[in-house]
């Protein structure tokens, strides 16, 4: 009866429609990137594949009802970007840019530097960009009073930080294009957001970011994706219940 009992509880593998996705998914061909408009994460991925000459197929994921698909490929977070390529899933922006100059070293430009040290500079900064820049800039435009004045000090403080590394370098990684900026360039469609919602100008605060701001944005890869700021700031207003 004990055996019985249990056997009824387990659900049927032929029934289960996440299993069927999952045998879906790994019998994929080329490269599929399930993402949102609007995501700087996702936005690294495609700048990343923009750079490297990869042609991909964009899936746009509704985050209020994430796609069996995405839960599926990235089970764990459920949340994108996540490429697919020829059927296996990568997740988490920062490892899928990784992965993508990995993949493709044969094609394009390299996206992290040959040299140990200052592949692991690049790792150090980008990781930076994650829980600094993206962290605080959310708190600017979510808290208000005392709250939004420090998380505009620390966001500025953070720029001022990066401003530094960058120093007179065209590119983070000096005449090159690469990691570290594909890691901070897609948060510039933010940048409108963040200094309407707390009264402060980036320009002003970190000129040399600004430039470099430009100089990105000069490359096609960065210029035919990210979306127009004030659309960025309709979305986080409406997003974050924001008068």
């Amino acid at each position: 009866m004990e055996r019985e009992s249990v056997s009824k509880s387990l659900p049927d593998p032929h029934k289960t429609p996440s299993l069927i996705i999952v045998r879906a998914l790994f019998s994929m061909e080329g490269v599929k990137l399930l993402d949102f408009w609007v995501s700087a994460f996702g936005l690294r991925v495609r700048i990343a594949l923009a750079e490297k000459g990869v042609e991909f197929e964009y899936k746009e994921e509704n985050l209020a009802e994430k796609s069996e698909l995405l839960v599926s490929a990235n089970p764990v977070y459920k949340k994108i970007p996540v490429l697919i390529h020829d059927g296996k899933p990568v997740c988490e922006s920062l490892i899928i840019v990784q992965y993508i100059d990995e993949a493709w070293s044969d094609k394009g430009p390299a996206l992290l530097p040959k040299d140990p040290y200052q592949r692991a500079q690049a790792r150090f900064w980008a990781d930076f960009v994650d829980k600094k820049i993206y962290e605080c800039g959310t708190r600017v435009w979510k808290s208000k009073g005392e709250a939004k004045e420090e998380a505009k000090k620390e966001f500025i403080d953070n720029m001022k930080l990066l401003e530094a590394t960058l120093g007179d370098k065209p590119f983070f990684g000096g005449d090159v294009f690469g990691y570290v900026d594909i890691s901070l360039i897609p948060f510039a469609c933010w940048f409108y957001s963040y200094e309407t919602e707390g009264s402060f100008s980036i320009e002003e605060a970190c000129p040399k970011i600004s430039e470099w701001v430009k100089r990105c944005k000069e490359r096609e890869s960065v210029s035919k994706f990210l979306p127009d700021p004030h659309k960025v700031h309709e979305f986080v207003k409406k997003r974050f219940g924001i008068e």
